[in-house]
């Protein structure tokens, strides 16, 4: 059995504890909650756009350096486009050897590239 230094023990917890979340005054956590929203707003004009066909993927993804289209979800990105549902956005993100979590603006360059041609 492996023996703890008492020493390593104290210092992991100090560690621990640094991480504490701050706190938010009332105006602080009201503005924060106003930003959200205003965000989530701008995503869902966005994808309602991209399946309605009034902005097309190719002009969406050049904006990627955006905050709002770069935050976006490769998955529900896709998604929102017309002709596909969940099990075609799987398979293409697969095909295109994108995980399930990335953000828009976390694509590499072959994978943006890729991504571009497939929704051409």
């Amino acid at each position: 059995m492996r023996q703890i230094h008492p020493a390593t023990v104290s210092v992991a917890l100090e560690k621990e504890n640094d991480m504490a979340a701050p706190t938010m005054t009332a105006e602080q956590r009201a503005a924060a909650l106003e930003k959200a929203r205003i965000v989530r707003a701008a995503r869902s004009e966005i994808t309602t756009k991209l399946s309605t066909g009034i902005m097309s993927p190719e002009d969406a993804l050049k904006k990627a350096d955006d905050p709002v289209v770069g935050r976006m979800k490769v998955k529900s990105f896709i998604n929102a486009l017309p002709g596909y549902g969940k099990v075609k956005t799987e398979k293409l993100m697969e095909e295109l050897g994108i995980p399930e979590t990335r953000r828009i603006q976390g694509l590499g360059s072959k994978q943006m590239e890729n991504l571009k041609k497939a929704l051409a």
